[in-house]
């Protein structure tokens, strides 16, 4: 099944690369009317690194963000039909806390699952370049949860962003610009508080974002056991991944973000090795709280975050937090359903021993206007 999946997205591939000449990406109609960063050529060294790794250079990409680890990695589908991990770079600055973004003016960088389209390119950022998020989604939306200009950029500035040196912003701009020659309409961004793994799970066990990253981690669990990107949907205000019409179904699944989710399975294969995965973790997860590792603060008291690789450099970017903890009244998220080894749809919840009653600081929060 996941044999067939690449050997279909490779043939689809090759067509449209035969079939296209370059595409006019980012509203240009020539690179004359684009500044000289927007269109120059990646690096010798990077160029090398894909021919090595057997990565095409306009094939596709995944950017995923993890805010604790101030970490942006760059993946790029080989010959294979895989991702694969090309890059990881070091988060010069983000700002908020870790937990996902609410509404406009809370310094929140997002999380969640994001598509990049050639319009969301910024080429004349005041930030150097600019990748806009498309925040709010349609998750964000039906949550009712606002906000704009969420960016990955350069100059290492943050109000709600994810901000990178200049240098940094050059090379994944590029990349993002290239991958759009490769026929598809946008690339995906899956931005994370941390990295999903058992460790960090139990250290945040009392965190009240718990059941939204609970959520995200499905999708994060297909791309790693996969290494294919997962299909995204919005239904009953809750992210779904991999869905496909159950068996004998003729009609094509419609999903609206506010509604009940229409009748669907996950596709076995996927299905199959995530719930490994899900099994493995939740083991060790359990060992952890055996173990009583310490619980991680829900609040952190500064703004954001910076990866250590630039705090001689920068120092004093990250200052004591400028709003209040905010993340006690996050809105409750509906059960996840997951799937029986046949593919079909159950009531079974998605790492139920990662539950855990929350402690929560109950004070509300006051919000100042900024923008990033």
């Amino acid at each position: 099944m996941i044999r067939a999946m690449v050997r279909r997205a490779l043939v689809l591939t090759a067509v449209l690369a035969a079939g296209l000449t370059p595409v006019t990406c980012l509203g240009e109609a020539s690179n004359n009317r684009l500044p000289a960063k927007a269109t120059q050529e990646l690096p010798a060294e990077l160029l090398s690194m894909l021919r090595q790794k057997q990565m095409p250079k306009y094939s596709p990409i995944v950017l995923r963000v993890f805010k604790e680890e101030a970490e942006l990695e760059v993946w790029k589908q080989d010959t294979a039909g895989r991702f694969q991990l090309l890059k990881t770079y070091p988060i010069c600055r983000w700002s908020g806390d870790l937990g996902p973004k609410l509404q406009e003016g809370d310094r929140q960088a997002p999380e969640g699952f994001y598509r990049v389209t050639p319009d969301l390119m910024n080429p004349n950022s005041s930030f150097y370049l600019a990748i806009n998020l498309g925040y709010p989604n349609r998750f964000d939306k039906a949550n009712d949860r606002d906000g704009s200009f969420l960016m990955i950029h350069g100059d290492c500035w943050s109000s709600g962003c994810y901000a990178m040196t200049d240098e940094q912003i050059s090379e994944i701009y590029s990349l993002a610009r290239d991958s759009f020659r490769s026929g598809r309409p946008s690339f995906q961004v899956q931005a994370y508080p941390f990295r999903l793994t058992p460790a960090n799970l139990a250290r945040h066990r009392n965190n009240p974002n718990m059941a939204f990253w609970k959520m995200l981690k499905i999708g994060n669990d297909h791309f790693e056991t996969t290494q294919l990107e997962p299909k995204v949907d919005v239904c009953d205000r809750r992210y779904v991944f991999d869905a496909q019409p159950p068996r004998n179904s003729s009609r094509p699944l419609v999903f609206n973000p506010t509604e009940k989710c229409p009748s669907f399975v996950v596709n076995p294969e996927i299905a199959r090795l995530a719930q490994e995965k899900t099994r493995t973790d939740e083991l060790a997860y359990a060992q952890l709280l055996e173990d009583d590792v310490p619980v991680a603060p829900i609040y952190s008291g500064l703004d954001g975050g910076m990866n250590k690789a630039f705090q001689a450099q920068f120092p004093g970017r990250v200052t004591l937090a400028k709003v209040m903890p905010y993340a006690s009244y996050l809105p409750q998220l509906p059960p996840i359903p997951w799937v029986d080894n046949d593919g079909s749809l159950t009531s079974q919840w998605f790492g139920n021993s990662f539950s855990k009653t929350i402690l929560c600081d109950r004070a509300h929060a006051s919000f100042p206007s900024s923008q990033c």
